[in-house]
């Protein structure tokens, strides 16, 4: 296979990369605060003459200095996320607030304003590209968001509103990280382990070797708590965990009250709201949607319960299968809340003969990538490379490019798999760098891809579920949509300008292909063997991917629905946990104990980016479902259809209107009825 043409554009991107070995977060506030001053001289400076200002006297300037910011701060962000330590806290927490505070002074600067007002009035802004005009667009609108056009007194408001927010999200995210890591279950008894895979069996005696101790720990950590609690045989072990779970950050609990998100999430939410409020919007809802694709509140309201009126009566029927098995097979006297996941794994193996662990064997980590690179090659091109000798932030992570039929690089990507201490839990795809065209300079993207699999144990390799697999493409997914962009400026380029509620598409489509056996063949192979997922286990497999599909759904509505009544309905009095009661009564089926506590866990709107917007999974799901339709009809490898994805969607990033780039792509408007003939709730 040819190398990568080492081109003026890739030398130039990677010589921007961040040295994570000798970053030194002592100085790094002070570092900040002497760049965000310089900008503020710059800006100064740049808008004097707003009836002057044009593409190259103010939005060149400002998109340097929004590079400038990323590249001091953005290697403190990430090690914040995959490296965490004590000595990061404290300067990261400030810089946060630092931030929040110039993006305030940012968009309520009546020069700046001005200046992008002049611009999109020019007969210069006729001229520009569909992505230039949208970078103008966009920045008008976030003036407006920002509070550019309230009085000074309702600004300086707005502007400290932003920071409190982010410092109460920085907090709620490190009190659900030093919640996870600090439940130990120590057993001394092997016998209490049965049905728990080996694999995870040796993490546990590794974890306990680990703190100096003989027999086994049990973590919260995800690669250990998920397998524990979907395997363990031992009943009043999977409650225990099942216990300390839902109550982290809580009230509740083994460790009731220590790290507890109560009151932060009440503040936040009342931040929230006052916010909105405050920029003449009736609840945090309605300004979310402000830079979404869905039209109105209602819309959303509605989307959501058409799905749960859809997916319920199955959701019921296949809960009360779940619940004649436990009774009539496993002989529980009725199905408690630890006792879910285990039932429904038993369930699966009785009636597909199938498990996670039957496939893991076939899913070596190694295997995976090599299948997954190929799969994209097929579909879209492009190939991923590794390259060496690139500095990162621990030694299990790989930094690959991704390059094109001519062995131009396109992009980089970091690949950190991994669980380990310090590490948020969960999957991500973040930026590094942007593509950039600057100074007659072209700089490349660059992603962060980040999971958290079970490492290597015991001299085997990482094994992963097929869940896990579906994780990993769907990172990469995001991934892709970073990198393929063909789009020169930061501001709309790749996943940037592309609204919350289709930003999923790629990635929820390229979930697809863990499922056909064309795919299979190239993603699995036994670790010891090489031999094939045999046929067997791929029909088994193929059979149980609509296993409760439908109970799946709902409890990503009850999510989603949850989200945005709260942000809708709130008012000062309201109760979490009430509301989210209601909602569960209203949509779902499986009621969990009245001390689960997980909103107190619910990262993605507390301390993400999914505030009022989380009903942008199943919103994009619509879309990628009726994408991924088009490759079943014209055939799941089908090169011209790949292609024809890549130019609409990936390449073209936020600077063309979402809806007008997926019917550019499929013809016509989104219909749901892809979505639910997966799920099997239509013909």
């Amino acid at each position: 296979m040819p190398a990568m043409k080492t081109s003026p554009a890739a030398r130039h991107t990677l010589d921007q990369l961040p040295c994570f070995s000798s970053f030194e977060p002592n100085g790094l506030v002070q570092r900040l605060e002497t760049l965000l001053d310089s900008h503020r001289r710059r800006i100064a400076a740049i808008t004097l003459s707003p009836q002057a200002a044009s593409w190259t006297t103010v939005v060149e300037p400002m998109q340097a200095m929004a590079d400038e910011v990323q590249r001091l701060f953005g290697p403190a962000a990430h090690l914040h996320g995959v490296a965490d330590v004590d000595a990061l806290r404290e300067p990261y927490s400030a810089g946060v607030a630092l931030l929040s505070g110039h993006a305030s002074e940012i968009a309520q600067h009546p020069g700046l304003h001005a200046c992008y007002q002049h611009i999109r009035t020019s007969a210069e802004y006729e001229r520009y590209t569909q992505a230039q005009r949208k970078v103008v667009d966009n920045a008008l609108r976030d003036f407006r968001l920002g509070g550019a056009d309230l009085p000074p007194a309702e600004q300086a408001h707005v502007k400290a509103l932003k920071i409190e927010l982010t410092q109460l999200g920085t907090r709620f995210s490190n009190h659900v990280l030093d919640a996870t890591q600090a439940f130990r279950l120590d057993v001394d008894d092997e016998q209490r382990l049965v049905g728990l895979p080996a694999s995870v069996q040796e993490l546990a005696r590794q974890n306990a070797a680990a703190s100096g101790r003989a027999g086994w720990t049990l973590t919260l950590d995800f690669p250990c708590y998920q397998p524990a609690i979907s395997h363990l045989d031992d009943r009043e072990l999977r409650r225990e965990l099942y216990t300390a779970y839902v109550t982290r950050a809580s009230e509740q609990g083994p460790l009731a009250g220590r790290h507890d998100n109560g009151e932060i999430m009440r503040s936040i939410l009342a931040a929230r709201h006052d916010l909105a409020l405050t920029l003449g919007f009736a609840n945090y809802a309605e300004l979310s949607l402000a830079t979404k694709m869905a039209p109105s509140t209602t819309a959303v309201v509605e989307f959501l319960r058409e799905l749960a009126r859809e997916a319920r009566p199955a959701a019921v029927h296949e809960l009360a299968e779940l619940e004649e098995f436990s009774t009539g097979t496993l002989g529980l006297g009725g199905i408690e809340a630890w006792d879910f996941a285990w039932c429904a794994e038993k369930y699966r193996k009785q009636r597909f003969a199938l498990s996670q662990e039957d496939l893991k064997p076939y899913f070596p980590v190694n295997r995976v990538l090599e299948g997954l690179f190929e799969v994209v090659r097929r579909l879209f091109g492009v190939r991923c490379e590794r390259l060496a000798d690139i500095d990162t932030w621990d030694p299990e992570v790989g930094f690959h490019a991704i390059v094109d039929e001519n062995d131009e690089a396109l992009g980089f990507f970091y690949l950190d798999l991994f669980a380990r201490k310090r590490k948020r839990p969960g999957a991500w795809m973040d930026e590094c760098l942007v593509r950039w065209r600057h100074d007659d300079e072209l700089r490349l993207p660059v992603a962060y891809l980040t999971c958290n699999f079970t490492p290597a144990v015991a001299g085997q390799p990482s094994l992963l579920t097929h869940d896990e697999v579906r994780t990993l493409f769907h990172e990469f997914g995001h991934g892709l949509h970073h990198m393929l962009t063909r789009v020169d400026h930061p501001a709309v380029a790749g996943i940037n300008g592309v609204p919350w509620d289709a930003v999923e598409l790629p990635s929820q489509m390229l979930e697809n292909w863990c499922w056909q056996r064309d795919a299979l063949d190239l993603i699995s192979a036994h670790h010891a063997t090489g031999a094939p997922l045999p046929d067997t286990l791929h029909s088994r497999l193929a059979a149980s991917q609509r296993f409760h599909a439908a109970l799946q759904m709902l409890r990503q509505i009850e999510l989603a629905l949850f989200d945005f009544r709260l942000h809708l309905e709130y008012e000062p009095e309201l109760d979490i946990q009430a509301l989210l009661d209601a909602v569960r009564e209203e949509v779902a089926v499986v009621h969990p104990p009245p001390w689960n506590r997980f909103q107190h866990t619910f990262a993605h709107i507390f301390a993400g980016g999914y505030a009022a917007g989380y009903y942008s999974y199943k919103w994009a799901e619509v879309l990628a479902a009726d994408a991924y339709a088009r490759f079943e009809e014209s055939g799941v490898f089908d090169r011209d259809t790949g292609q024809d994805f890549r130019r609409t969607v990936l390449e073209n990033g936020g600077a063309e209107d979402a809806m007008t780039l997926f019917e550019h792509f499929r013809g016509r408007e989104p219909s749901v009825t892809a979505l639910l003939r997966q799920a099997g709730l239509r013909a």
